[in-house]
Order: structure tokens, then C-alpha cells, then sequence
């Protein structure tokens, strides 16, 4: 319990007086809150009653396990999660033990200390300030604060370790002693040693020789470790996932004779999910539909408490990269047994789903089987048979298969028209290897309705595994997105003025409106910032053993169950629905439902750290291809206003990087936040979040992944409305970061001024799901 200054009274506090203690400790169990007012007997019982009064009048909520505090508020200081970047840069930070309404915190800028990045966790103290709550960091707490990823520069006077994390300040000397055998752009792993050094560089120990900074897998390599991504598996795991026996029909239902196909991308190795349709006969459900969806068993083999098991829960999730994967399970089993690979037995989990005409579900049943993929399809290759042109895989099976996946889904589709989720366009890249191991093209996934229909189908899978759970009584771990915040909202609306589409700030944020919002703009010059800054106005969705719905998609119930050979969460689902349903021995555990809050917790922490090196690698291979375009002038969008520069994403590649304030030429620019806009203080002239400008790229640094553009698009002229800004620095806009040393977007110079050296450029093609 978090102390306080207060002396302990005798009796029963009015409700005034409880909220205040807990405002004043941070939080509290409620053993302590009685031990606090002295409190026995039938006042605890009516401390108890009081607590409930308050969290139904949204005056108490909940913190972690047991505690509660002030609704809205933080504890002077508290163990925090960088949970995202705004659109004008600033971080932000949430409690680790937060409550549902718990507000984020904005992370003020502290230039004695290197900045965190997103899924970094931090020790932060809060405090109230003018626009609501803000956090001051005190210390990262991120394992391996103390290593350094770098790269060797050696001169003739000493060797360094520059920091290939654009954020770091931590430049190391490496003792001579150290230094014989390494090379200049050895890639490499270093702890700064500790000492009463007070000036000057910090002095390293090299840990580990990682590669070079122009290996093909430099990339991935530097975002494995810069994360901390597990990699590979232990001798056990790898003996334990090989001594497993081909699937029987024992204790299983018999699907094999169900005509269930895959459809994956076109690299696909692993095959969670297959599916199939067919037109219900059922005379009560007269044009309606069947959709099966079969799931590989991963329960079946990866059973609780076992060494596959333990090292799974520690990976969380796979982690892909352009030229390779993590995976979550061995390949024996990934790629392997759990895959569900055509022409071959393999064990499931399936559910039966029944919608009616207007895609309604009507019913469902899960059943353990044995199934048998009668065809293996890429996502394109459905599509194309579809669109009428077939190929020899897909031809004999357009009446039997693929046209009654198709019908079923139209009918779904009436049923997720009228639940209206969030219909946010998001324009994903994806790197295309060369044959000789390079960087083909960067290239925009093309969305297709073969997308879609599968998507569909798994989702409405996700919503039966939630479903059954809970009529089972059995706990589950949802997957829960909340509601956008007011003050997300509230900056929705601000930006939305500037663009003359009312938003009344007392309009409570549905899906439904937001849709309106994006139809009504889906054809006007700012569809893609107003779509950009919906999506930026979202909260992050999460693990959870406690469900509060799924906003997104609005649903009221949602769990993950359709990936367990990549997710865990996933499996645990399985083998929740494996006990609740008594399909076998291999279900959940006494054990692990007392341990949901924390596997939850950490699934969530997986995630984020394999979605921050997956777009770190992105990063710096994007750098890799643009280098040799340095010079040359491309279209983008301005997609982030900050004070210290603007973040511009180029139209053809969808790379992302800065053109610093400092550049922006000689009149003094400040950061209007509302208007999400640089301003000119002389002019009023403007550079605004979402314009389309022309920009020259000036720097592409590989080894931090750091772009640097040049503007040649003059600026907007000044807004008549808008009142003069009242601040301002020359070409630095107010208090942002220097752009100059080791801390410029590009990363830091090689000591003897020559060019960095890019790497990356001979890339490998990787094996990727």
C-alpha cells in the first residue's frame, strides 16, 4: 500500500473522505483502507458496501488485482507503458495496473535523459497539469538498459560503438584490449561499464559479435535484438516438438471427408485455418448458410506445464520480418504437424456456424475432428478464380466449393453492413526480395475481397469461442478494445474544424459516426488525413481477462482463437474450450486460470515488442532501398506536425522521415497543436498534417533506418481565423530536440567524416508466412 500522511481516524469515513485518502495514497486494497479508519466487524462490511456505491457512480475504479483508487486519477509515481505516438509526435504512457478508465499520460520531454520508444516500459511520476495528466520520466526499466546494439568505428586514436537506435545518446569506447579482432562496421552487442566517469564518451565491454552492418539480415538482426525478440529454441523444446505422434480419430469427430480449403498469402508456410460453405437444408432456414471454420489443434501438442509450452508463453507470438520469421513453435510442428497441409490428416478444433439470409449466426458447435485440406489457394488465386479466370487448382472446385464460400460470405456481409464495425482504410506495404537477395520494390498489399471473406469468417470464429466460454462459465483472455477517450475526441474535433467538418465535442464517438465521418470524406482531397487521424484518435487493443468489448469491430465479445500456431493467446482459447466442453484432458488448467491476468499481460507486452521490431526492420530496409536514391525529389504527405520538424510519407513506398524545423528556412516557426500545423510567426504561412507536398531526400542512413527530406513545397498561406502565434525560434520551433551530432534524425557521422556505410543492400529472400 502506497502510504499516507493522514493519521488513522476511528469509524466509518463519509464517501467524500474515502476519496480523498485514496487521492491522496494513489491506491489502495480495501484490507488497508479499513486498517487506515480503524475499521472492524460491520464497518468493514459497510466499507465494502460503500466501495461498490462508489464504483457504480464512476467515482472509485479499479487498480490491478485487489486495489482501488480515485476514478481518473494516477499515483504520484508508477510503473508505466509508452503506449503510443500522436500526430504531432509527443509519446504517451498508461499505467501498467490500470483500470479500464485509467486517463494516459503524456510523456514531457526531458533532454538529460535518452527518450523511450513505444512498448518501452518506464518509472515515471505523475502529476496534474493545464490540459490533464502529464508524466516525467525518472528511469527506463526495460530489460538491458545498460547494453548498447552497435556498430564498430575505429580510427587510428580509439574504437567506438555507436548506437544504431536513433534515440540513444550512448556512445561507447571500447578498450584496445577489446578491439583487435573486430572490424569497422562490425555489428555488435556492448554493456557500458559502470565507473564515476563524469566526461567524455561512457567505456563498453563488447558482449557479442552480432555480424556486419551490410549482412543481408542486418536489419532484422539489429530489430531482434534492439527488442530483445527470443530466437530459436532450446535442444529440449526441439526434441519434445519432434516426438510427436500423427493424429487419430481417436476422441475425434471425422471431418475428413468436409471439403475444407486454405487460402493464405502466396509465401504462406503454416496454415492455421481452413474453411468451407455449404447452403443450409435445414427448411427453417430457407437460404441460409453453414460456414465451417477448422482450426489446427496446436492443444493437442503443446500441452500445459511442458518445456514447449513454457518457451511459447515467453515468445508470446511469431514475429515476421521481410527475410525471415520467429516463430512462436518449432518448425516441426509450425511448419509441420499443427499446418494444415493439403492432402494430409491433421488434427482441429472446428466450429460449426449457422446464419440465416441476412447474415444473422443463428447457432454454432465446436467439435475436436480429424480434417483432411482437399486445396491450398493464395489469396490472389481465389480471388482470380472468382473474377473468372481459373487455373487447374481452382476450376473443379468453383461449384462445389469456392462459389458457396462466396454466397455465404455476401450473406455475412449483410450482417456486418448493419453492425457497422470501423471501416478505416489502412494502405499496408510489403518488401519484395530480388532473386540475388536484394530489395525488389516496396509495394502496396493489394486489398481484395478474398481478404475480406476470410477475415470475416475468423472473426465470427473468434465471437463463438468468446460465446461459448462464457455460457461455459469457463474464464477465457478476450481481446478488448475500449472506447476512444474524451480527450482523443476532443483533439478529433479540434483538427476537424480546421478542415470545416463539424464534430460537436459532446458527441459520444461510435463506430456508426466515425464511419459517417470517413463516407462523408472517403472522395475529397482530405480522405486520407481525416481517415489518418481516425485511426490515430483509436485506442490500442489489448488482452484481457476482463472484457469490455471490442469497439473496433463493435462487438460485445471477442476473444482470439483462430492462430495458436503463431499467437498464444490463441491456444489458450483451445484449451479453454477443450475444458469447458470436456473434449479431452489437455485443457485448461486450475493453474493457468489463476495465472489469466498475467498471461494476458504478457501476450499484450509480445505483441507490442514484435510490432516495434517488425516496423524498425521496415524501417531501416526502406533506408536501405532509398539510399541510393538520395538526391532525388518524390511526392508525399505530411503525416506528423511536431515542434522540431514535420514527418512526411512518401506516396510510392510509404516511407517515413522528417524534415527537421531547422530547415524550413529563416522565419520562425511554432507548432499550432490544434490546428496540427507549423505557422510561420512573421507570415502566418502554414505547413499542415495531411497536405500533399514535393520533398528531396537529403539522407538515408541504413543502419538506424532514419530518412531526412528537404521541403520544396512553399507553405499554405496564413488561415484568417487564426490568431497570430505568440512564440516561436528560429528554425527550431520551440523546444524541440538539437539536429545536430549523434541525436539527428539520419543517427550519428563516422568520426572520420566519412559517408555511413549503408548495408542492407544485398537482402536475402527470406522464408516468411
Amino acid at each position: 500500500m502506497t502510504k499516507s500522511s493522514k493519521r488513522p481516524s476511528a469509524g466509518l469515513p463519509d464517501k467524500d473522505t474515502l476519496v480523498a485518502f485514496l487521492r491522496e495514497a494513489g491506491s489502495a486494497e480495501k484490507t488497508d483502507i479499513a486498517r487506515h479508519f480503524g475499521l472492524k466487524g460491520g464497518d468493514r462490511r459497510a466499507l465494502r458496501e460503500m466501495i461498490r456505491e462508489l464504483e457504480a457512480e464512476g467515482r472509485l475504479g479499479k487498480r490491478g488485482r485487489k486495489g482501488f483508487s480515485e476514478a481518473g486519477a494516477l499515483p504520484p509515481v508508477g510503473v508505466a507503458d509508452v503506449i503510443e505516438r500522436d500526430g504531432d509526435g509527443e509519446l504517451y504512457v498508461r499505467l501498467v495496473e490500470a483500470s479500464p478508465d485509467a486517463p494516459r499520460a503524456i510523456l514531457m520531454p526531458d533532454k538529460s535523459k535518452a527518450a523511450p520508444g513505444l512498448g518501452d516500459r518506464v518509472l515515471v511520476k505523475f502529476q496534474r497539469g493545464a490540459e490533464g495528466w502529464e508524466a516525467r520520466l525518472i528511469k527506463k526499466l526495460d530489460v538491458g538498459t545498460n547494453r548498447v546494439l552497435g556498430v564498430i568505428r575505429k580510427s587510428a586514436r580509439e574504437t567506438r560503438v555507436e548506437p544504431v537506435d536513433r534515440r540513444s545518446k550512448d556512445v561507447l569506447v571500447v578498450p584496445q584490449a577489446q578491439s583487435g579482432d573486430l572490424r569497422d562496421g562490425d555489428l555488435v552487442l556492448a554493456a557500458i561499464e559502470k565507473g564515476d566517469q563524469r566526461y567524455g564518451p561512457k567505456r563498453g565491454k563488447i558482449l557479442e559479435h552480432i555480424g556486419k552492418e551490410d549482412d543481408p539480415r542486418a536489419a532484422s538482426l539489429i530489430a531482434i535484438h534492439a527488442h530483445g525478440v527470443p530466437t530459436g529454441f532450446s535442444e529440449a523444446v526441439e526434441r519434445e516438438a519432434e516426438d510427436q505422434a500423427l493424429p487419430t480419430l481417436k476422441g475425434r469427430e471425422d471431418l475428413r471427408e468436409v471439403p475444407f480449403i486454405t487460402i493464405d498469402p502466396a509465401d504462406a508456410r503454416d496454415h492455421d485455418d481452413a474453411v468451407y460453405a455449404a447452403r443450409d437444408e435445414d427448411p427453417k432456414n430457407e437460404s441460409g448458410w453453414i460456414v465451417w471454420v477448422a482450426i489446427a489443434d496446436v492443444a493437442a501438442y503443446v500441452r500445459p506445464g511442458s518445456q514447449l509450452d513454457r518457451e511459447a508463453r515467453d515468445k508470446g507470438n511469431s514475429t515476421y520480418f521481410p527475410d525471415r520469421v520467429e516463430p512462436m513453435l518449432p518448425e516441426v510442428l509450425s511448419n509441420g504437424l499443427c499446418s494444415l497441409k493439403e492432402g494430409e490428416n491433421r488434427a482441429c478444433l472446428a466450429v460449426r456456424m449457422v446464419f440465416d439470409k441476412d447474415g444473422r449466426k443463428t447457432g454454432h458447435r465446436f467439435v475436436r475432428g480429424l480434417m483432411r485440406s482437399h486445396a491450398k489457394l493464395s489469396y490472389e488465386q481465389a480471388q482470380a478464380a472468382i473474377d473468372g479466370q481459373t487455373d487447374d487448382t481452382t476450376g473443379p472446385i468453383m461449384e462445389a466449393i469456392l462459389y458457396p464460400l462466396w454466397n455465404a460470405y455476401h450473406a455475412m456481409l449483410k450482417g456486418r453492413l448493419k453492425r457497422s464495425p470501423l471501416q478505416i482504410e489502412s494502405a499496408e506495404r510489403r518488401i519484395r526480395m530480388a532473386p540475388d537477395g536484394g530489395i525488389a520494390s516496396i509495394e502496396k498489399r493489394a486489398s481484395l475481397e478474398a481478404h475480406r471473406l476470410i477475415e470475416e469468417m475468423m472473426i465470427q470464429a473468434n465471437v463463438c469461442a468468446a460465446e461459448t466460454l462464457e455460457q461455459k462459465k469457463t474464464p477465457l483472455i478476450y481481446r478488448v478494445h475500449d472506447t476512444p477517450s474524451q480527450e482523443k475526441i476532443f483533439n478529433l474535433a479540434d483538427f476537424l474544424s480546421t478542415i470545416g467538418k463539424p464534430w460537436n465535442k459532446g458527441e459520444p464517438g461510435t463506430t456508426k459516426r466515425f464511419n459517417k465521418l470517413l463516407d462523408e470524406t472517403r472522395d475529397t482531397e482530405h480522405a486520407d488525413v481525416v481517415n489518418e487521424v481516425v485511426l490515430r484518435s483509436q485506442m490500442q487493443a489489448i488482452y484481457s481477462p476482463e472484457n469490455i468489448g471490442h469497439f473496433g469491430l463493435n462487438l460485445d465479445r471477442y476473444a482470439h482463437f483462430t492462430s495458436p500456431i503463431r499467437r498464444y493467446s490463441d491456444l489458450i482459447v483451445h484449451r479453454g474450450l477443450i475444458r469447458a466442453l470436456g473434449l479431452g484432458k489437455d485443457g485448461l488448467t486450475d493453474r493457468e486460470i489463476a495465472e489469466l491476468p498475467a498471461i494476458a499481460e504478457g501476450v499484450t507486452m509480445t505483441e507490442r515488442r514484435s510490432m516495434a521490431a517488425e516496423r524498425d526492420a521496415m524501417d531501416r530496409y526502406i533506408a536501405a532501398y532509398l539510399e541510393e536514391h538520395v538526391g532525388a525529389t518524390f511526392a508525399g504527405r505530411i503525416t506528423g506536425v511536431t515542434r522540431f520538424g514535420l514527418f512526411i510519407r512518401l506516396e510510392d513506398t510509404g516511407a517515413e522521415g522528417l524534415v527537421p524545423v531547422s530547415t524550413l528556412g529563416s522565419e520562425y516557426f511554432t507548432h499550432d497543436d490544434r490546428a496540427h500545423a507549423l505557422v510561420g510567426e512573421r507570415t502566418g504561412k502554414r505547413f499542415t498534417l495531411g497536405r500533399m507536398v514535393e520533398v528531396k531526400l537529403r539522407e538515408a542512413t541504413p543502419i538506424t533506418g532514419g530518412l531526412v527530406f528537404e521541403m520544396l513545397s512553399e507553405p499554405e498561406p496564413r488561415d484568417p481565423n487564426a490568431p497570430a502565434p505568440r512564440y516561436g525560434m528560429r528554425g527550431r520551433g520551440g523546444d524541440g530536440p538539437p539536429m545536430r551530432g549523434k541525436n539527428r534524425p539520419g543517427g550519428p557521422k563516422p568520426r572520420n567524416g566519412s559517408k555511413p556505410s549503408g548495408g542492407l543492400k544485398g537482402v536475402r529472400k527470406g522464408k516468411r508466412k
